[in-house]
């Protein structure tokens, strides 16, 4: 199935793009993530806790970024299964400049199995797009911290992310 979308942030490409591909940044800001830790393979183990409709679990599987060309494009590709099935996909994420602003656009293809591909694409789909919704609204969140301990001179303190944290920064956005 297919997963597309495009997201506005304001904040400079090269500070999304740096953000979007490091591991620590994405630990906090991938909805559900448990744990992500490094491979020595260049990919990255993955524990994540997520769900689709009534069918929860704990997924594990890897990451990789692939085709990295800073600040401008990667590719992702991503492996997961757990006790409600699996999960395979691979998506571009492209970041372009519109003055002080960066759209983040993004499409790839996701495959399912088991248990969870009983839900139907539909619901899939619309999961898909609340989580992509959610990580951007939590990266748009760690470049405005940035940006605020830069302008006040104090020390970045990462921001807490969590689905209400992040539907009321969406909110009022």
């Amino acid at each position: 199935m297919k997963v597309e979308g495009s997201y506005t942030i304001k904040a400079p490409r090269a500070l999304l793009y740096q953000l979007m591909t490091d591991p620590e940044v994405l630990s906090r800001c991938v909805p559900g993530c448990q744990s992500l830790e490094a491979n020595e393979d260049g990919a990255y183990k993955l524990t994540l806790k997520a769900g689709v409709g009534s069918i929860k679990g704990v997924f594990t599987g890897a990451i990789r970024l692939d085709e990295m060309r800073e600040p401008e494009h990667y590719k992702l590709i991503v492996d997961g299964k757990g006790p409600a099935g699996f999960l395979k996909g691979e998506g571009a994420l492209d970041l372009a400049e519109q003055g002080e602003e960066t759209v983040i656009s993004y499409s790839g293809d996701v495959s399912a199995g088991g248990t969870i591909a009983g839900v139907g694409q539909r619901l899939i789909q619309s999961t898909a797009k609340m989580m992509a919704g959610q990580f951007f609204t939590s990266i748009e969140a760690e470049a405005a911290a940035i940006a605020k301990a830069e302008e006040s001179g104090e020390p970045f303190e990462p921001p807490k992310h969590g689905f209400i944290r992040n539907t009321i920064r969406k909110i009022t956005r």
